[in-house]
């Protein structure tokens, strides 16, 4: 008889087996994909752009720390599954307040642990990122890899509906929660308004735009730019977010409409976003940059900033319309990651500089949003005076 009790099936026929942790009535479906980082994992968990995937994390050791109620991204565990070497059942931090283990058994998801996670990365480094199944409840391999085969694809796959919010609302701090990092005595301006464009945002932009003294108001990812105009904001802010981009074509339409108007700062999904609403093109990359630790060079300055990464597309340079310009870019491939427009108020990254999990290093491109508002919502008095 087989110690293992659940299997990550893939789509190319191979078949892992292993023990199931969490939720193991539950099954995951989804893209499999695998995450560098060291740490960080309920953030990782709750971040809405893993929806639809499947999370390896080539860390061996995964729970260690625990869970608790501050590092959450979302009010939810957001990837369909998770897939490590060791899951640790003991768990010491001071902040902790569950197991991993519980936590996913009361989000209803499932993990497997006890396979051999470095001979997963290579395959998905090999063969690309993939459809795959995770279950304790069938044992058939052959049936679970022809279910796996049946996932749908990521690419031409809109997200945005199951994570953006359902309503526009106000975000407050909670001010017991504490703020992972401060201002460092930036004199923020007041009464800035932001409209950030919910299309699976992370909790951490929204302290981070906080912090900087905006007010901001979450939209659902379908508003439309007649309500946006109608908002008035000083400022537009583009969110992350699960999917394929080219396959949101609601919010390319709206914000193609907009990219006059108002300073605009885009992260991730929505960097890409703004690509296509330019005319630029995306591409799903092969296995995509998930991780805490990738180098990114700023075409500005010259400076290296280490980013916390997490997408599985990319905006194609060769197709950037001359009224751009590359700012940002990914090291480790030669991939873009970031550009402005060259007379408007209008940039974008694709990595996270909120990070939560990750480095501060590119904290500042907030502080250039905040400085955008600032000199746009002044040339504006002065033409009305």
């Amino acid at each position: 008889m087989s110690p293992f009790n659940a299997c990550l099936a893939l789509e190319n026929g191979m078949v892992f087996h292993g023990n199931g942790f969490g939720d193991l009535n539950a099954e995951a479906t989804g893209e499999v994909v695998f995450n560098t980082a060291m740490s960080g994992y309920q953030e990782v968990l709750t971040d809405p752009s893993y929806k639809g995937q499947m999370i390896t994390f080539t860390y061996p050791h995964i729970g260690n720390y625990g869970v608790n109620i501050h590092d959450v991204e979302s009010d939810r565990v957001q990837a369909e599954g998770l897939i490590v070497r060791e899951y640790s059942q003991t768990y010491s931090n001071w902040r902790a307040t569950h197991s991993l283990g519980e936590y996913m058994q009361q989000s209803n998801i499932i993990g497997i642990e006890g396979i051999d996670t470095r001979a997963l990365v290579r395959v998905l480094r090999s063969e690309g990122a993939m459809r795959g199944i995770i279950s304790a409840k069938q044992t058939d391999d052959d049936l679970l890899v022809e279910r796996a085969r049946t996932v749908p694809s990521m690419e031409g796959l809109d997200l945005t509906g199951l994570v953006t919010t359902a309503q526009p609302f106000v975000w407050k701090h909670d001010a017991a929660e504490p703020l992972i990092l401060s201002v460092n005595g930036y004199r923020s301006p007041k009464n800035l308004r932001v409209a950030a464009l919910d299309f699976g945002i992370k909790r951490n932009i929204l302290r981070r735009l906080s912090s900087y003294g905006c007010e901001v108001t979450v939209f659902p990812g379908t508003t439309s730019a007649e309500d946006l105009r109608a908002f008035d904001p000083d400022g537009i802010f583009l969110s992350n977010g699960p999917g394929d981009p080219a396959a949101v074509g609601y919010a390319i339409e709206t914000i193609s409409q907009l990219l006059t108007e108002k300073p605009i700062f885009g992260i991730c999904l929505g960097h890409q976003l703004l690509g296509l609403a330019y005319g630029a093109t995306t591409y799903k990359m092969k296995f995509g940059h998930r991780g805490l630790n990738h180098p990114i060079k700023n075409l500005m300055t010259g400076k290296i900033e280490i980013t916390s990464q997490n997408h599985g597309f990319a905006v194609d340079i060769a197709t950037m319309p001359p009224e751009l310009e590359l700012t940002h870019i990914n090291l480790n491939d030669q991939t873009c990651a970031g550009f402005r427009h060259k007379q408007y108020p209008v940039f974008c990254v694709q990595y996270h500089p909120e990070a939560a999990p990750g480095t501060h290093d590119s904290d500042y491109l907030f502080r250039q949003f905040i400085e955008d508002m600032t000199a746009h919502k002044a040339a504006q008095i002065q033409v009305a005076v």
